[in-house]
């Protein structure tokens, strides 16, 4: 897959089978977009999605928006999808001001080469979003492209969308998270060293802090899927800023591998969340919180025998 990324100065040279949006978590509505470009990509198109570096609502609403997936996931996973281009333009107010026709001219059909075009019914773009289905479906003569609209994935009456995701992450219930997903959540990171707390009068654990912008689901412990070094554990999964030893901390991800002896510092972890086991609570000592910490871990390691 070639990646683009932060840059206007860019041209597809070859035919192209283009979706747009912003592409949250890449959930079982997105795929079935991208099911669709596949059927032309076997006709003879490049598949591209055309996406923004930043989330869209994060310049017009004037704070930071979070999002489910980082851009470094979004590309791992469109990757292994089998999309040939991702482009992540940059959104500025030249952008942000663009009229919805010009959008489609100089960008879809100029930049990225669209001869098809594959969107929700719900697509908006350019100027006051005032870009949408019914304007792609006019201009589809002018500029010489092909315009399919692919309906809304359904869990029971409700639409598939990240917004009903971000609702399962907050309560904590990544079964449903995971399953509107069409795989499981996951934090990916470096570790990074900790306040040696937990391998002086815990139990060892890998630090992993996410970006600001990646949205966390409720704070609290999960049982977790755990890949490091090519290798799969199981874990326990604390998230959230670990009261217990002073509420400075930053909201982050840390892991209790079963069964693992080694040094993890500086490695790409990647953890996958199961299940929820418990909210993060403040303890009175930290030998309360050592003594809840042994069971939550028996209570991980018998969970996580239904993923296996």
């Amino acid at each position: 897959m070639r990646y683009i990324a932060e840059t206007r100065e860019f041209h597809i040279e070859e035919p192209t089978v283009v979706s747009i949006g912003k592409f949250d978590g890449l959930h079982r509505g997105h795929k079935k977009l991208l099911k669709e470009m596949l059927i032309w990509k076997e006709k003879g198109y490049k598949t591209a999605i055309f996406t923004f570096s930043t989330p869209p609502a994060s310049l017009v609403k004037g704070k930071p928006q979070t999002v489910i997936m980082t851009n470094t996931e979004r590309q791992e996973l469109l990757f292994s999808a089998g999309i040939d281009y991702l482009v992540e333009y940059p959104f500025d107010e030249e952008v942000c001001h663009m009229e919805p026709e010009r959008f489609v001219s100089e960008i879809l059909v100029g930049k990225m080469n669209a001869r098809v075009i594959v969107t929700g019914p719900d697509c908006h773009f350019g100027y006051r979003a005032a870009g949408n289905m019914t304007l792609l479906t006019a201009l589809a003569p002018r500029y010489e492209y092909r315009y399919f609209v692919v309906d809304k994935a359904r869990d029971g009456d409700k639409v598939i969308s990240s917004t009903y995701i971000r609702e399962m992450l907050a309560d904590g219930n990544m079964r449903k998270a995971n399953e509107l997903l069409g795989y499981r959540y996951f934090v990916s990171g470096k570790v990074l060293h900790g306040n040696a707390l937990g391998h002086e009068r815990l139990y060892p654990t890998a630090n992993v802090i996410p970006g600001a912008e990646k949205h966390l689901p409720k704070f609290g412990v999960y049982v977790t899927r755990v890949s490091v070094a090519g290798r799969i554990y199981g874990g326990l999964t604390n998230v959230g800023k670990k009261p217990t030893v002073g509420w400075e901390n930053p909201a982050g991800v840390e892991t209790y591998l079963y069964d693992f002896a080694g040094d993890l510092y500086g490695k790409e972890l990647r953890v996958e969340f199961l299940d929820f086991v418990r909210p993060e609570k403040k303890f009175d000592s930290i030998d309360a919180l050592k003594e809840q910490l042994d069971h939550d871990i028996t209570a991980c390691k018998r969970l996580y025998q239904e993923f296996r």
